[in-house]
């Protein structure tokens, strides 16, 4: 159930960031990409922190990215990882080619 969740969110060209509230790495990963004017519809949010499968989600995003910490970031249907990987390919410049790419920014 947890997989099927995960896959239909991230199915498709958009950003999606799974995340709780209260992490300071989500909400350096959000500051970040709202920096950026995205088409609407095309960045999602997702607070997993009052879903009765979260251990089930976590340990899918261990399975499927190598981590089960959040937030764990979606750019199309790659995960770039956490906030300080999404700051630093901000940092970089490369996260506007990647949201570019895929067709996200308006």
């Amino acid at each position: 159930m947890a997989q099927q969740f995960v896959q239909a969110k991230i199915k498709g060209d958009k950003v999606v960031l799974f995340i709780k509230p209260t992490c300071s790495y989500c909400v350096t990963a959000r500051e970040v990409l709202l920096k950026y004017k995205f088409k609407p519809g095309h960045l999602e949010f997702v607070d997993i922190s009052a879903r009765q499968d979260m251990n089930s989600l976590q340990d899918y995003f261990m399975e499927l990215t190598g981590a089960r910490t959040v937030p764990r970031v979606f750019i199309g249907e790659e995960c770039v990882g956490g906030g300080s990987d999404v700051a630093e390919l901000h940092k970089s410049g490369k996260l506007e080619g990647m949201l570019q790419s895929i067709g996200v920014l308006q």
